[in-house]
């Protein structure tokens, strides 16, 4: 796993079509928006994992809008080093 530190406004490029931008971060949660192609299905973790679940644990997962999803990313996990 690579981990990254970013401050408001910086941004993280994944492959040539996939970009993080760190827009806001308050206490120990950071926003971050994502822009990718269309074509490329992002979730939030949890919900990846009700999706890969076995048929009979099976949730289905609530549409979530880009915005919504940006605000209910993982809380920034900062490191003393």
């Amino acid at each position: 796993m690579l981990v990254l530190s970013r401050k408001e406004g910086e941004r993280i490029v994944i492959g040539d079509n996939i970009t993080l931008i760190v827009s806001k971060v308050s206490g120990n949660r950071v926003t971050i928006g994502i822009e990718a192609p269309k074509d490329v299905k992002v979730v939030r973790g949890e919900l990846n994992a009700a999706l890969n679940a076995p048929a009979a644990e099976k949730v289905e997962p609530k549409p979530i809008s880009l915005r919504d999803f940006a605000a209910s990313v993982l809380p920034l996990q900062r490191q003393v080093g």
